[in-house]
């Protein structure tokens, strides 16, 4: 069995689907399955495709209803111990990601690195995953799916993406997974994923059907009192007060004992 899963959706998007594509046949470490799932696009997705269909396991354009029926179309087809979503114009850091995390993946649900975010002018920037995924972290941001290593029995015991959900899904999921059901998670200082940010939810136009979505996510997971009780909690920790509490419990820590 493939220790990954590398799922990569696309819909008419040519270039990105290559750029993709190499990338993750570049990889050193060659002991991944390859799914590629496309929406029926009509730019020449297709002929990309074809021309790698050798090193590409599954592939099939058809069409879809989303990001997230797409996603769960190539879950449905894994057989990895792992799974990483890698959309089309996303690509690996370099060519050792897989040989680099490949000695993390030995039992924890969901393994997460780093990622490296490019704009549409090309300017790059690293950004670091948090050590801890708590309900004040993903109340103010997310996991980032491409960075995810997620164990494939994890979508089995606790369900696949919401496909009602148009730009979330992903955010939900890591809402249900980590904090509802408390899936094991750990950071590794890598980073995995150069995250193309001309993407879909990174849209302007997308930010109020974003943050609708994002409510909704929590929504699908808790009461509006244990809501409540996050947002409380996230703007404690995001306080001055609290950098004060941390504080004078880091100087009287010794005195305690």
């Amino acid at each position: 069995m493939s220790v990954l899963s590398i799922i990569t959706i696309n819909y008419n998007n040519k270039a990105g689907l290559e750029k993709t594509i190499l990338s993750v046949i570049s990889q050193s470490d060659k002991s991944f399955e390859f799914i590629v799932i496309d929406g029926g696009s009509t730019d020449g997705s297709v002929d990309v495709i074809e021309r790698h269909k050798l090193e590409i396991t599954y592939s099939v354009s058809e069409k879809d209803n989303g990001i997230y029926n797409a996603q769960n179309k190539g879950i449905a087809k894994a057989k990895g111990d792992y799974c990483l979503f890698l959309n089309s114009g996303d690509t690996l850091a370099n060519e050792q990601v897989f040989k680099d995390i490949k000695q993390h993946l030995t039992g924890t649900d969901i393994v997460y690195g780093d990622l490296i975010t490019v704009d549409p002018e090309g300017k790059k920037e690293h950004l670091r995953s948090p050590e801890e995924l708590d309900a004040p972290h993903f109340m103010v941001s997310t996991l980032w799916h491409p960075t995810a290593f997620i164990k494939r029995k994890v979508f089995e015991k606790f369900g696949a993406y919401n496909e009602t959900l148009k730009i979330t899904g992903d955010y939900e999921f890591f809402i249900r997974a980590v904090l509802k059901h408390k899936v094991s998670t750990k950071h590794i200082s890598l980073p995995i994923c150069i995250f193309d940010l001309s993407g879909i939810s990174n849209s302007e136009k997308n930010n109020e059907l974003q943050a609708t979505e994002r409510k909704k996510s929590w929504q699908l997971n808790y009461t509006d009192a244990e809501v409540e009780t996050f947002e409380k909690h996230t703007r404690y920790v995001r306080s001055r007060q609290y950098k004060v509490d941390q504080l004078f419990k880091k100087i009287f820590k010794p005195f305690s004992k």
